[in-house]
């Protein structure tokens, strides 16, 4: 076993000293290119990660990038993908005009791709959707939480609305909508279930798709302390009342009414959404209340029969 495992190292090795340094190309005057460091992905891709290269000339950025190309294609390499710091932004227009194309960006660095072979190309696109959520809270009084807004879609309109937000990287839907009530209202509330679900197609930059999860929260607090810089007003409303207001009833606004229908059977007990079930700092998993219930019921047998 031990033979066995120092083969399969100095495997991987060569691979690494092959894939970094084993392909290069000489310069007019002669000098060794070296490729650019690069790792290969799942896919038969490359990734290159210039994140903790502190500067690079854009003609030193060229030479390898030419060399690195050739190697990579003769290797029989697929997708490329190379992350720039924003620190190295000059060297972008060299990879665009080499053929890289921009795949996306982030407040530290843009990320381009390429593809070697004849296209189509099999690479994932950018992020198509964004995620919000809608937070439908209940008191003890079985009144509602509502708000206005100072800006967006529904300042100045006198609509009556619940907190809503959009997740953020790495967070979960329930603890998103846990969040935004109590930055919008100061209120404390534990996640109860996901009522429904809504896409809005080329609803962000006219491009993206926007899903947006009701969530129901039951309060634990109940004195409101509104956000000055996003909230004009908040207060408990009876669920009826937020129903029933103009708002819903005009055309083009279908969506917003079975939604606020949705929440009146909910607070009349004759609705029931998606729990949840299992949630981990990675990954979290919703389902029906009654198959949540099976699941329950099933972990309890196994644990009496230990």
């Amino acid at each position: 076993m031990g033979l066995t495992k120092t083969l399969l190292f100095l495997v991987f090795c060569c691979q690494r000293y092959i894939l970094l340094l084993g392909y290069c190309s000489m310069d007019g005057e002669g000098q060794q290119i070296s490729l650019l460091d690069g790792v290969e992905d799942r896919f038969g891709g490359i990734v290159v990660n210039l994140m903790e290269v502190e500067s690079m000339t854009v003609e030193d950025f060229d030479a390898k990038l030419d060399a690195s190309l050739k190697a990579w294609k003769d290797q029989g390499k697929k997708g490329i993908w190379i992350k720039l710091p924003r620190e190295l932004s000059s060297l972008v227009d060299t990879a665009i005009k080499k053929g890289f194309t921009y795949h996306h960006a982030e407040n530290e660095y843009v990320m381009l791709t390429s593809w070697l072979p004849e296209p189509p190309s099999t690479l994932p696109c950018n992020a198509s959707h964004r995620i919000g959520i809608g937070a439908f809270v209940l008191n003890k009084n079985g009144e509602m939480l509502v708000v206005q807004e100072n800006s967006g879609y529904f300042r100045d309109k006198n609509v009556w609305k619940v907190p809503t937000g959009t997740i953020k990287e790495g967070e979960s839907i329930w603890a998103g909508a846990v969040r935004e009530v109590k930055e919008e209202t100061d209120i404390d509330a534990e996640f109860v279930e996901v009522l429904a679900f809504m896409e809005s197609h080329q609803a962000v930059w006219q491009r993206k798709t926007d899903i947006f999860f009701v969530c129901e929260l039951e309060a634990s607090t109940f004195e409101i302390k509104k956000q000055d810089s996003e909230i004009y007003a908040a207060k408990w409303m009876p669920v009826e009342e937020y129903v029933n207001q103009p708002f819903h009833n005009k055309k083009g606004n279908e969506m917003f009414k079975l939604i606020a229908n949705i929440c009146l059977k909910r607070s009349r007990d004759k609705y029931t959404g998606f729990v949840l079930t299992t949630d981990s700092p990675k990954k979290s998993l919703y389902c029906s209340v009654d198959h949540a219930n099976l699941l329950n019921e099933t972990a309890d047998q196994a644990s009496t029969s230990l």
